[in-house]
């Protein structure tokens, strides 16, 4: 006797296209805007940042945290597209997914602790599409890598 599929072992095709163009719709979003947002705490004079783009929240911290903080976005939004379009350890897309998500985590405690809730749900909805990601690309539709031996 054949035990009945389980929602889990069957995936139909239109499920698992789904899922894929869902995972780099999700992927390059993420990487536009952490990219977008990594390159201005990276590079703009802090004055700028707290006036031009009202992120008070740098004038509390260092500067110099305020700069890793733009290098870990920049590089994150990298990890999100780089090696699953190069399929050159794809892998590294969940990982840079993953620290991503915790980065929000960080975020909204840090927001909330400053009574700038507003900015949690931001943090929330960032780090929530990064858990997918990750989560995506780890079990339900990873990327096969390129055999970049020969």
């Amino acid at each position: 006797m054949i035990p009945p599929p389980t929602v889990f072992s069957v995936e139909t095709p239109r499920l698992s296209r789904a899922l894929r163009v869902g995972l780099w719709a999700a992927q390059i979003f993420l990487a536009v805007g952490f990219a977008a947002s990594g390159a201005v705490k990276a590079t703009q004079p802090i004055a700028v940042l707290v006036q031009g783009m009202q992120m008070r929240w740098v004038s509390a911290v260092p500067e110099g945290l305020v700069r890793l903080i733009g290098v870990a976005e920049l590089l994150g939004a990298a990890g999100l597209l780089v090696p699953s379009l190069t399929r050159v350890r794809p892998r590294l897309t969940a990982a840079a997914a993953a620290a991503l998500a915790l980065l929000m985590v960080l975020a909204a405690g840090f927001h909330a602790s400053r009574q700038e809730a507003f900015m949690v749900p931001v943090n929330v909805l960032l780090g929530g599409l990064a858990v997918f990601v990750a989560w995506g690309r780890l079990t339900r539709a990873p990327l096969p890598a390129r055999d970049i031996d020969g």
